[in-house]
């Protein structure tokens, strides 16, 4: 039987000798066709499936995923956008294969670039308002579009997410309502970049408040323009100029002041300054250059959904291109059906609606989810395929190992130190031409912490690597904080923070990296070392489950014993645990007893009651969570 030979590598001879190692560049090693050469890509194709195809090794094609910003291993799948990235930059052309070719033109017949350059159209502008509870946001659009949403609020509060539509010197704009920048984020979460200009509102009498600092860090990550409306002037204790000087401290630069972002004192009860506030959304929107292509199949996103009673799965629908026309057979997610009737913000029945128009539509077979995106057909049967495709690519993903990544097909990136350093490291290799940016969330135990913690990794930028900190703040990390971190693909860094039980589950769940530190210096250190590439492998806490005290029995004088419930997860004996009370930590040890009645045990599991003693600890109280673990070493 003939012997295979090594590809790139030395093949053994007789008499002892041996060829010299193989090539060490791309371009030697390369075994399949010339550079240059169309690669047809299918609609998702695994990693491995691809090097193949170039005829380069699996390490090679993980290395271009890791320059253009993308985690993966040679067991996951890629969509054919991100292979055609990687398929270029290594210098080959990518082309579509009958399937994607064939898909797209049944979605969008007629789909020619020149065409849809020449047919594009300025479309309405969508605005987001956001900032701090009781600032005036909803007063505000509710004197906008001149119609009474307060009032109709339980304690004047948004409680849903609404789209409106609304006409200014001739010219439309499309407002989200929403409850806050956790629902725009969330959104953000799912893939759905359905804003493009933000309005922050910022109460001239109570000025920058903690909501409104969450969201400008929120607003930031998105990459979206800012507009400030500096409201409630008409109050007797509006202080105009302290509201724009904090949010200048704050990194939001007025154009007054030099900066960029335009500033707009008002009233939302006289009207005082509304119309300046909208011409200036309109300014921005004019530098945005907002344009659509009406006259084709339309796709959009789910803004809100739910289940009427009488109407069935009723989904608010805003419109990115294109016109969504009643009849069309429509794709929200991973439901289908067709346009049975849809309704404006005021409640009128609408034949169409165009790009930047928000819709309630009816007729979807399930409900789909906010953020799910939106696709109009020439026929059911495409829609129905399309769904049925989408499913069957979600399910090959998550048997290859993917995660989550929009529409399940896609290969995530991973936020985190290890896998910024092997980036790093990749970036060195490749010429270090490339500047490696590791966008970090911060939460501190108390608020004179987050400065110094912020200051001190801002601190650590270097040629070729940088820290980008999104958000910092006080208080226990949260799942606003998750949801944050999967919209901009970034890590936690908690400093004597520690997560609340449904974010660290969510953290699992999303693939997102926490890191907490008790020491500033160590936390430096880790980070310095990983813009350098020289991340060593460290020991990790692994959480292994939590428990709810119950009770608390005294044995002796300083010994007590905690009657707890195991809310999820497992704890064994010599487990490593922390107490904590309202998300801060009180004392940590090691399990040193644990009984089922009155036996002892090895180890509990979920749902079941026991008594729990740790060494060193005995000033826990009942409402407290006992949080167990186990440490492993962590490779880059």
């Amino acid at each position: 039987m003939a012997r295979r030979r090594r590809p790139g590598g030395y093949q053994g001879r007789r008499g002892g000798a041996r060829r010299r190692r193989g090539p060490t560049t791309v371009e030697e090693r390369r075994v399949g066709p010339p550079a240059g050469s169309e690669i047809e890509l299918p609609e998702t194709i695994g990693v491995q499936d691809l090097a193949d195809r170039l005829g380069l090794s699996g390490i090679e094609v993980i290395k271009q995923l890791m320059r253009d910003g993308v985690m993966a291993n040679v067991t996951q799948m890629m969509d054919y956008e991100t292979a055609s990235m990687v398929v270029t930059d290594l210098g080959f052309r990518p082309k579509e294969s009958e399937e994607v070719a064939g898909e797209v033109a049944a979605r969008r017949p007629d789909r020619d670039p020149a065409a849809a350059e020449e047919a594009l159209e300025p479309r309405p502008p969508v605005v987001t308002i956001l900032g701090h509870v009781d600032h005036g946001k909803t007063t505000l659009l509710d004197t906008i579009r001149k119609s009474k949403v307060v009032e109709g609020e339980q304690g004047g509060i948004t409680q849903h997410i609404g789209a409106y539509q609304v006409e200014v010197q001739g010219k439309k704009i499309t407002f989200l309502d929403t409850p806050g920048h956790a629902a725009f984020t969330a959104m953000r979460a799912r893939g759905a970049q359905v804003t493009d200009i933000a309005v922050l509102v910022v109460a001239a009498d109570d000025g920058v408040m903690p909501q409104t600092v969450e969201a400008m860090d929120h607003v930031r990550a998105a990459g979206v323009p800012v507009v400030v409306a500096i409201s409630k002037v008409d109050q007797p204790n509006a202080n105009v100029d302290r509201a724009k000087t904090q949010l200048s401290e704050r990194g939001l630069l007025l154009e007054e002041w030099g900066g960029d972002v335009i500033a707009v004192p008002l009233s939302a009860k006289t009207g005082e300054g509304v119309e300046a506030l909208l011409e200036n959304v309109l300014l921005v929107a004019e530098v945005g250059d907002l344009k659509a292509e009406p006259e084709r199949l339309a796709t959009g996103v789910v803004v809100e959904a739910r289940v009427d009673r009488a109407r069935g799965p009723v989904a608010t629908v805003l419109v990115h291109n294109g016109t969504l026309h009643t009849g069309d057979p429509i794709v929200a997610g991973e439901s289908w059906g067709r346009v049975r009737a849809m309704q404006d913000d005021a409640g009128r029945r609408v034949p169409e609606a165009g790009p930047s128009q928000p819709v309630e539509v009816l007729g979807l077979a399930k409900l789909p989810r906010a953020g799910d995106p939106v696709e109009a057909f020439s026929d059911d049967k495409q829609a129905k395929a399309f769904v049925e495709e989408r499913e069957r690519r979600r399910e090959r993903s998550v048997l290859g190992g993917g995660v989550r990544g929009g529409e399940g097909s896609m290969v995530v990136r991973a936020p985190s130190l290890d896998s910024f350093t092997a980036e790093v490291k990749a970036g060195q290799s490749g010429g270090g031409e490339v500047v490696k940016e590791l966008p970090v969330i911060v939460k501190t135990d108390v608020q004179g912490s987050v400065e110094p913690v912020r200051e001190s990794l801002e601190r650590l930028n270097r040629e070729g690597a940088r820290v980008r900190v999104l958000h910092a703040a006080a208080g226990s990390i949260n799942e606003g904080d998750i949801l944050l971190a999967v919209a901009s693909s970034a890590m936690i860094i908690g400093f004597n923070s520690e997560p609340e039980p449904g974010a660290r589950s969510m953290a699992q769940i999303e693939g997102v990296e926490i890191r907490s530190y008790g020491v500033i210096y160590t936390l430096v250190d880790e980070v310095n070392k990983a813009l350098e590439g020289v991340l060593e492998p460290v020991a990790r806490e692994v959480v292994e489950g939590h428990a709810e005290v119950r009770t608390v029995f005294s044995v002796g004088r300083r010994v007590k014993i905690a009657g707890a419930y195991m809310t999820d997860g497992r704890v064994g004996r010599n487990s490593r645990a922390k107490v904590l009370r309202g998300g801060n930590l009180i004392c940590e040890g090691t399990v040193s007893s644990l009984k089922r009645f009155k036996d002892d045990a090895r180890e509990v599991t979920s749902g079941f009651e026991c008594g729990i003693g740790i060494d060193g600890c005995s000033n826990f109280q009942e409402g407290d969570t006992f949080e167990f673990s186990h440490t492993e070493l962590s490779r880059p």
